[in-house]
């Protein structure tokens, strides 16, 4: 039975070629990034980790086309430094398309879960609102996913009224973004970040 609480569909080209990731109870897992592209012609470079039965053998090249049903994961990496949040699309269906039937690229997640720390609101210097929310997932065996979310506009508006442990439902897309971090040596390092970003937020009770 599909969990409902976390569910994201893609449709994109493979960027790369697969590597392999780990190995969980006999089983192979692979790492891929999937080029997504959105309307505005804007390129979201997502990472999939994919399982060896998924992949039955099926060679993965760079470039081609596929449809992935998946759910959004989060793992904590711990460094010297303190940790950082990996998200990673962890795929149930994994499907090729053959060119003549591909139509567009696909990113449509929807997450239910509870607001895990204060919602930061702010305005940009172009005065566009913005929140920033920190979604916990529940999935099974008493474990989470934290997932973090972006608003704009009035779901800004709308987000920045809810408290610690509300229950909302977000639809939205899986980005990435690049941005830049000041290491404690004083270099800089060019990093990804990976957000949903909201087109719709509603409160359940």
């Amino acid at each position: 039975m599909p969990d409902t609480s976390n569910s994201i569909k893609l449709t994109g080209r493979v960027f790369g070629c697969p590597e392999y990731s780990h190995c969980i109870y006999g089983e192979a897992f692979f790492k891929l990034i999937l080029s997504v592209r959105r309307l505005s012609g804007a390129e979201d470079l997502i990472p999939v980790t994919v399982s060896e039965r998924l992949l039955g053998g099926m060679p993965v090249d760079n470039g081609m086309i596929f449809d992935i049903d998946g759910q959004i994961r989060s793992y904590n990496q711990r460094l010297d430094s303190g940790s950082r949040l990996l998200i990673t699309v962890f795929a149930r269906e994994f499907i090729p398309i053959a060119e003549e039937d591909y139509i567009e690229d696909h990113n449509e997640a929807s997450l239910m879960g509870y607001i895990c720390k204060p919602i930061i609101y702010r305005t940009t210097p172009f005065s566009r609102e913005i929140s920033d929310i920190l979604l916990a997932v529940n999935r099974r065996y008493g474990k989470s996913d934290y997932l973090p979310c972006i608003a704009w506009g009035r779901n800004a508006r709308f987000t920045n009224e809810l408290n610690v442990g509300d229950n909302v439902h977000v639809i939205g897309r899986l980005q990435s973004r690049e941005y830049k971090k000041t290491l404690p040596d004083g270099t800089i390092e060019t990093r990804t970040a990976y957000e949903i970003s909201c087109s719709a937020v509603e409160l359940l009770h």
